[in-house]
């Protein structure tokens, strides 16, 4: 995480929010050639690095566990203004954006994010340690919430297709939303200590051992560059939205694929915050970071959606195939099996890498 005293609202960091915010009105509505379109695509991804960085900023001052939580909840938002503004601009054809991109971000967290900490964590210190009970927990209730948001509406009756009807979809949200606050209680009230790292011993260690806090008004500062980098993510994106569909069709993956790009997008940085943890042995950091996003993803982002979806036109389709319905439950029982024992190896970190290339090769050759 960032660790610097005072903030320079010279860096990058706080160039590129502004400079994004300030082409929008410049670009928007405007029909631009490839060389414009390149441009802000850089834009669009130097908003996504910034908006996670100064998330770090603030984590950072708030500490463990409320830190990954915040990174969690701020690429959350990323993810859920660039789904809603590509399913606006695309119409009924975008009716499976929310279910691909959602589905993406948990393959990408519970076996992306978490195959890379461990193997990161296991080839520099041998053996990874981390809280079996917190992480469970978390790893629970990511299961609980992708099977009723993602798996229960290919099996419902009441509307056709992989489609929840209205009362059902309702039902989902809020038992989303309710089921994330109770996570949110014991992993920031209750049980805080669950979710701390532990050394070899069991012992619970400071969640940031070296890196000095930033100050107050480098926190604030960030905290305003987060919010100005957000809008910017959601604004590009939707200038953006039908140069990303035409790039993922003249490749000639399937449009569903355009739901991946977007969760690889906005959890790459956190990928890489991660990672970094991971080598400080901070495993605990990085997997509250994975299952922390997928769970926000999921929890946040359905009921989001399924607010939205009152004045989006077409139905909302959120029901998995069979083919990610496997690839699902196997993430599920070898995360269960991963962390049950509270301490991993690099084999396990081998396995989750390669259940996601699994998923990425299939979702571009399904």
């Amino acid at each position: 995480m960032a660790d610097s005293a005072r903030f320079p609202l010279t860096s990058w960091t706080a160039v590129v929010p502004v400079v994004a915010v300030l082409v929008l009105p410049l670009s928007y509505g405007r029909d631009l050639g490839p060389f414009l379109v390149g441009l802000l695509a850089v834009l669009l991804g130097g908003a996504v690095l910034a908006a996670v960085h100064h998330a770090e900023v603030v984590a950072h001052r708030v500490g463990e566990p409320f830190g990954s939580l915040l990174l969690a909840v701020a690429v959350t938002v990323i993810e859920v203004g660039l789904i809603v503004t590509l399913m606006v601009s695309g119409g009924p054809k975008t009716a499976s954006l929310a279910r691909d991109t959602v589905f993406a971000a948990a393959m990408i967290t519970c076996n992306g994010i978490v195959g890379l900490s461990l193997l990161v964590g296991a080839v520099r210190h041998h053996i990874t340690v981390f809280n079996a009970e917190g992480t469970g927990a978390a790893l629970a209730t990511v299961a609980t919430l992708a099977t009723v948001t993602l798996v229960l509406p290919s099996f419902t009756t009441s509307t056709p297709g992989p489609a929840f009807s209205g009362a059902q979809l309702a039902f989902a949200a809020v038992a989303s939303l309710g089921l994330y606050a109770m996570f949110v209680l014991t992993q920031t009230v209750r049980h805080r200590d669950f979710f701390l790292p532990v050394a070899s011993d069991g012992s619970v260690l400071s969640d940031d051992d070296h890196a000095v806090p930033p100050t107050g008004r480098a926190t604030i500062t960030s905290l305003v560059l987060l919010l100005v980098a957000l809008v910017a993510v959601v604004g590009l994106a939707k200038v953006e939205s039908s140069a990303i569909e035409a790039g993922v069709t003249a490749v000639g993956f399937p449009p569903s694929f355009v739901g991946v790009v977007i969760a690889l997008l906005v959890l790459l940085p956190e990928s890489l915050a991660a990672a970094r943890a991971a080598q400080r042995n901070r495993i605990q950091i990085s997997l509250n970071l994975a299952f922390g996003s997928a769970m926000a993803s999921i929890g946040l982002t359905i009921p989001a959606i399924a607010v939205a979806s009152i004045w989006l036109e077409g139905p909302l389709l959120l029901g998995l195939g069979a083919t990610q319905m496997v690839l699902l439950v196997v993430t599920i029982t070898v995360a269960a099996l991963t962390v049950a024992p509270g301490r991993a190896t690099r084999l396990q970190g081998g396995v989750h890498l390669v259940l996601l290339a699994s998923f990425l090769f299939l979702a571009a050759k399904p």
